[in-house]
């Protein structure tokens, strides 16, 4: 047992009082059982803050873990069990089926009380967030697999409230139980039944502008830089920012990614042309206006995505944008001239007026130090007054296995891919099938089409227990479909290498403040990235001319007589993937 572990064991974690944000406690628990690892996460960070975190050096921005109750796993045990879910659970119905079955369940009588008495007094929106048993665990981390829920929690009628948090609680249940997470735990060697789910209710940070609610920056942290670009080094760590709710980090969006050692170093991007396409454009909020048609099944059902002219309207940009004067082809920090915005977030982190990097680099030391191996972090932030909420603190997986990689190697006839910019560290020698997507036929509006085709030859792989290389082009994972296909886990399971590649036109940088990113990592899947900017290309003419198993309209799948040699060098970055 780790001293983290020690350490949580003996925090007290209180009953839930019914005063939610009164209490003494900003932790508190409904029923019996386990809170799950997120929760536990959240409780060690919200000790570090009040016992350890020198908070008296920011004066000027508040700190802390926001508020919330955690529904502990025997309630979850108990609804399942009272409401005979399992038999569907296990099936293989749809998602769409699964949760229609779970929102016409009744959640224990026991907690009735309590959720009733919650809502009676919290009129700002909650995060319904899961936390499972399995949730950040170091080798297999679950971030992202199942479901958080935001609800505007302002309706006049209580009972309004109070429905929609219950709809809330038991379409994150059913979530455990989606195509996704099975297929998740399936590569995890994990038994469906195994798995608990405690509940997060949590407040939102953020502020209502008009009929939006949500925060002016979000990022995601990390103590270890996979790429790190000119001085920076990997134990720098790296920092993605975002305007609005912290989904465009996490789902893999486009975000301002910076070194907390050189916060006023950005992106590599080549050209103001390129900075201006490779910045924020749209932000996440909580929609605070009339209810929307009826989506119970759907995650993002309450959410909104809006572009900056409507940010700054709502005055939010002021510490995040700079200005594009297309006079001079320069970029101006600020926005008190008239020009394209850009969100490179130059007045927070050139200016310092507000020490965002500071307690960032701070609080991962403290984290790192308390976890004893690397960590990544979630926080949001308002403005005026300041406030610095911690949502989530999860341990990386970075290898200490010393492998050599050479650039000579990276060169020759028998190079299938190479790269100076490999995430992973280590050999792979066992693998024989390549699936790869056709590069004559990719097309960024057809990427949810190809993420079907992808699961489908998934599926055979994994039921055959043969690890695959895949290759693709873009950001893989995203939830934008023009940023990357957009699969999900579940349908790219049973890979254990993966290529990105680009084309001409299409060049996206890896965002490693995504969940997908994180899974990648932690799981030891290996990741090649091979930017426009450097010398070397997939060898598309010997794939085309392997023997095929599989075709569709946009991915090949073949298998090789020997297989591969992939080599991976994680202090250099180097890599390469070598034919027999």
């Amino acid at each position: 047992m780790s001293d983290s572990d020690d350490r949580l064991l003996n925090t007290p974690l209180g009953q839930f009082d019914r005063r939610f944000y009164d209490s003494d406690q900003r932790i508190s628990t409904i029923g019996a059982g386990s809170i799950g690892g997120k929760a536990q996460g959240l409780a060690l960070l919200n000790d570090l803050i009040e016992h350890d975190f020198e908070t008296a050096e920011f004066p000027q921005v508040l700190i802390n873990v926001p508020a919330m109750t955690v529904i502990r796993t025997e309630v979850f045990d108990a609804f399942m069990q009272r409401n005979n879910l399992y038999e569907i659970a296990l099936s293989n119905v749809s998602d769409y089926r699964l949760t229609h079955a779970f929102l016409a369940a009744d959640l224990p009588f026991e907690i009735v009380g309590d959720l009733r008495a919650l809502v009676q007094q919290v009129h700002s929106p909650l995060a319904i967030r899961s936390s499972s048993l399995l949730e950040d665990a170091t080798y297999e981390p679950f971030a992202g697999i199942y479901a958080t829920k935001m609800i505007p929690n302002d309706q006049y009628d209580a009972s309004a409230r109070f429905h929609n948090l219950v709809e809330a609680i038991k379409f994150i249940y059913a979530s455990t139980f989606y195509k996704n997470a099975k297929s998740y735990r399936i590569v995890t060697h994990h038994d469906h039944r195994a798995e608990k789910m405690a509940v997060i209710i949590q407040e939102v940070v953020g502020k209502r502008h008009r009929n939006r609610f949500y925060p002016e920056l979000s990022g995601v942290a990390r103590s270890y830089n996979f790429y790190p670009v000119g001085r920076a080094k990997q134990e720098d760590g790296v920092v993605n920012l975002a305007l609005g709710l912290g989904k465009t980090v996490v789902d893999g969006g486009l975000s301002w990614a910076y070194s907390p050692a050189y916060p006023r170093i950005g992106p590599p991007f080549g050209s103001t042309r390129d900075l201006l396409a490779g910045s924020q454009k749209e932000y996440w909020a909580i929609d605070m206006g009339a209810p929307p048609a009826l989506q119970p099944q759907q995650e993002y059902e309450y959410l909104i995505q809006e572009n900056l002219s409507k940010a700054e309207k709502d005055g939010t940009l002021r510490h995040l944008c700079s200005t594009y004067n297309p006079q001079s082809d320069r970029v101006v920090m600020g926005v008190s001239s008239q020009g394209p915005r850009v969100l490179n977030f130059a007045p927070l982190l050139q200016t310092r007026a507000i020490p965002l990097n500071d307690i960032i680099k701070s609080f991962l030391i403290l984290c790192q130090a308390e976890m004893n191996m690397p960590v990544e972090i979630e926080f949001a932030m308002t403005f005026n007054p300041h406030r610095l909420g911690f949502l989530q603190a999860r341990p990386m997986v970075v290898s200490s296995d010393t492998i050599a990689v050479v650039e000579e190697e990276l060169r020759g006839e028998n190079v299938l891919a190479a790269s100076k910019n490999v995430l992973g560290n280590g050999t792979v020698n066992d693998i024989r099938d390549i699936v790869y997507v056709l590069p004559e036929n990719f097309r960024k509006e057809d990427t949810r089409r190809i993420a079907r085709e992808l699961e489908t030859f998934n599926l055979a792989l994994v039921a055959e227990k043969r690890p695959y290389l895949l290759i693709v082009f873009g950001r893989l994972g995203s939830s934008d479909p023009w940023l990357g296909i957009p699969v999900n886990w579940g349908q790219i399971s049973g890979v254990r290498v993966i290529v990105e590649a680009t084309q001409e036109g299409f060049f996206v940088e890896m965002s490693q403040g995504s969940h997908f990113f994180h899974n990648l990592t932690s799981l030891g899947v290996s990741y090649f990235s091979l930017p426009r900017n450097q010398e070397f290309e997939v060898d598309w003419d010997w794939l085309d001319a392997q023997p095929e198993v599989g075709v569709t309209r946009y991915v090949r799948h073949i298998r090789l007589e020997n297989p591969l040699a992939i080599k991976m060098d994680g202090r250099t970055g180097l890599g390469v993937v070598a034919k027999r």
